[in-house]
C-alpha cells in the first residue's frame, strides 16, 4: 500500500552520501544500510548512474517476454498476489531481472512479509535499481525498477525488519531465480 505524501515528505534527505554506498544485509554496520530518507532522497533527487544499460524496442520486449511478464515489467502491471511460487522459496541463490538479466536481489535479503509477492530488505548492489516517486492512487509511494533496462518490478516501503527496515515488494514475474552456477 503506498503511502501518503506527507509521509515521504518527512523523510529527512541524506546528507551524506556515504549512507548509500553499501546495502549489503551482512554488514554489521548497519548505519550504512540504505534507508527510507535514502531511498525517498533517490527518489526525489536522481538515482546513482546505472553500471551499463540495455535497450529494446518495444517489438524486441513484447518477442522475449511473456504477455504477463510484459504486462508487469513493461507495462507497470502487477501479478496477482500469492500467484507465484517465489513467494516460498527460500532457497540460496540470487534473483535476476527477467528482463535484461542483472541480478537484483539475494536469498539472504529474502524475507517473509505475508503480502503474496516476494519481498526484500536491499538490493545486490546500489546501482541496480532506480527509484521513482510514484503518485497511483492518489497517495505517494516509491516505484522500484531495474536501473539497468527500466523493467518495473514493485514497490518499496518503509516497514522492513532490520537492518534497513525497508520492504522491497516485488513482482515474482519481473523475476528469474538463477540457477546455482550463475
Amino acid at each position: 500500500m503506498p503511502f501518503p505524501a506527507p509521509e515521504l515528505a518527512t523523510a529527512a534527505p541524506c546528507e551524506c552520501a556515504h549512507g548509500v554506498t553499501d546495502m549489503g544485509t551482512r554488514e554489521s554496520d548497519s548505519s550504512s544500510a540504505l534507508r527510507w530518507s535514502h531511498v525517498v532522497e533517490l527518489a526525489s533527487r536522481g538515482n546513482v548512474a546505472a553500471p551499463r544499460r540495455v535497450e529494446k524496442s518495444d517489438a524486441e520486449w513484447r518477442a522475449t517476454l511473456t504477455d504477463e511478464q510484459y504486462h508487469v515489467a513493461r507495462g507497470k502491471g502487477t501479478e496477482r498476489p500469492f500467484s507465484s511460487e517465489l513467494c516460498s522459496l527460500f532457497e540460496p541463490g540470487r534473483y535476476h531481472c527477467i528482463c535484461c538479466d542483472t541480478p537484483l536481489f539475494d536469498s539472504t535479503s529474502k524475507f517473509e512479509s505475508r503480502t503474496g509477492w516476494p519481498s526484500f530488505t536491499a538490493p545486490l548492489a546500489r546501482d541496480v535499481v532506480a527509484y521513482h516517486l510514484d503518485p497511483s492512487y492518489g497517495m505517494q509511494g516509491i516505484e522500484a525498477n531495474c536501473n539497468i533496462c527500466d523493467a518495473h518490478l514493485g514497490h518499496v516501503f518503509p516497514d522492513g525488519p532490520p537492518p534497513s527496515g525497508l520492504r522491497f515488494c516485488i513482482n515474482a514475474v519481473s523475476l528469474r531465480k538463477a540457477k546455482p552456477s550463475e
